[in-house]
């Protein structure tokens, strides 16, 4: 027993001593943002949450195959509140049969300036004398040109003729044939020619898209 308490009190204080002389290191520090960024981030954070959501998408009629002015004077037609695809496809079969499209023909199928023309000019070939000079007066007014498209579309529906047919135009619902007697009192062709073929193209062209 003797022997057991010797060898074990040496060990003990060996234990205890080896222990009692390990260094104490304080814990490292946390490093944390100062309180005006946590405000900061806050904010920015905030500010990304408030953004507005996006608007829904709207349906619209295009022209497959159509040129830029087809898929312009179809687009501007749409913003002036015309959605039926037979009404629009009437419209743009009565602008090909005149015009083909292009803003700067003259009767008989120069391309030249308004000047230049004298009479039957334009989209919808403007013949009579207070017609024709009715768009250079309304070109002047508004600081455009009488040759261009977009001109000619604002000039066309500010016109007696096209505000006669027009509320009957965005009534949906009716046959080609329909709204190409409407369209006859717009225009008032002399040669009726293929602007209903046309407007039945036009008709198996159009499709709906979001934009």
């Amino acid at each position: 027993m003797q022997n057991f308490f010797t060898v074990a009190v040496p060990l003990m204080a060996s234990v205890t001593t080896t222990t009692a002389t390990l260094p104490l290191f304080p814990p490292p520090p946390v490093s944390a943002p100062p309180p005006y960024q946590i405000i900061k981030e806050f904010e920015t954070k905030t500010a990304i949450r408030e953004v507005a959501p996006e608007k829904p998408k709207e349906k619209r009629l295009i022209c497959k195959g159509c040129n830029s002015n087809e898929n312009a004077t179809l687009a501007y037609f749409q913003g002036i509140g015309i959605k039926d695809k037979n009404a629009l496809a009437t419209i743009m079969g009565n602008i090909r049969q005149e015009s083909t499209f292009f803003p700067n023909i003259c009767e008989g199928g120069s391309r030249t300036s308004y000047h230049n023309c004298g009479r039957g000019y334009g989209l919808i070939q403007w013949t009579s004398t207070n017609r024709y000079y009715g768009l250079g007066d309304f070109a002047r007014r508004i600081g455009g040109s009488p040759s261009s498209l977009h001109t000619q579309l604002r000039y066309l529906t500010t016109e007696v003729q096209w505000q006669h047919i027009e509320n009957r135009m965005k009534i949906p619902g009716k046959s080609i044939n329909r709204y190409m007697n409407y369209a006859y009192s717009w225009i008032g062709w002399g040669y009726h020619g293929a602007r209903t073929s046309y407007a039945y193209d036009y008709a198996s062209r159009l499709v709906q898209v979001d934009v």
